[in-house]
């Protein structure tokens, strides 16, 4: 297990904070010892959250190009045919996946390809369950064109709570299933939309694994 780049400045934030508060407590003001030790603990368990949030798990991916792999870990809250808007322009399959605050929020690739499309939406921060958060939302949206031609979106929506949306891919970069394309910082959830006759291997309520779990074939 190793620690995600996306938390090494907020880690190092917080541990100044917390020894700050720490040290006023301590020696500036006068609180009988055992408020002191609770506040200790609390902050160490505070900080402890924070740490597991940012883990960054290390696994072999099975590499499939008839496979979609989950971009995320999470519980699959969504499966309908829907129209989508913003690229296809027509019908597709979404599957939308929630990540809570105690799941790892690195974001991966559903298929290996090129990237044909990658855009960044300024937005709203409405619960990441809400209808309306995939078209509301801050947001990005990437389409990879696979190996084989078919084409996969997926979108990185933020949440109530997640205001802070990372992506490290750009139009016309190449990137492996199973790869990192982005991070969200705290709960949120991303979408994927792939063709009609996609065959989806989960159901509502399943939890999903990042670059492990076969959500789909195509």
């Amino acid at each position: 297990m190793t620690l995600h780049k996306e938390g090494k400045k907020i880690l190092f934030i917080a541990l100044i904070v917390f020894v700050g508060v720490f040290y006023l407590l301590e020696y500036f003001v006068e609180t009988p010892g055992w408020v002191n030790n609770s506040i200790l603990g609390v902050m160490i368990i505070f900080y402890l959250l924070i740490l597991q949030f940012f883990r960054s798990p290390k696994f072999v991916i099975n590499t499939n190009e008839k496979h979609v792999l989950a971009p995320a870990d999470g519980k699959v809250v969504v499966i309908e045919d829907t129209v989508e808007t913003e690229y296809f322009n027509e019908k597709r399959k979404q599957i939308s996946i929630f990540m809570s605050p105690v799941n790892v929020h690195v974001n991966r690739s559903p298929i290996s390809g090129v990237v044909k499309f990658c855009k960044y939406h300024a937005g709203k921060y409405l619960v990441a369950w809400h209808p309306k958060s995939s078209t509301e939302n801050e947001r990005t949206t990437i389409v990879v064109e696979g190996n084989n031609g078919v084409e996969v979106l997926f979108r990185q929506i933020a949440g109530a709570v997640a205001r802070r949306i990372k992506w490290y891919v750009k139009e016309g970069d190449m990137i492996e299933q199973g790869g990192e394309f982005g991070f969200i910082k705290f709960g949120s959830r991303v979408d994927i939309y792939l063709p009609l006759d996609a065959k989806v291997n989960v159901a509502i309520g399943d939890k999903t694994k990042g670059g492990r779990t076969v959500i789909a074939e195509l």
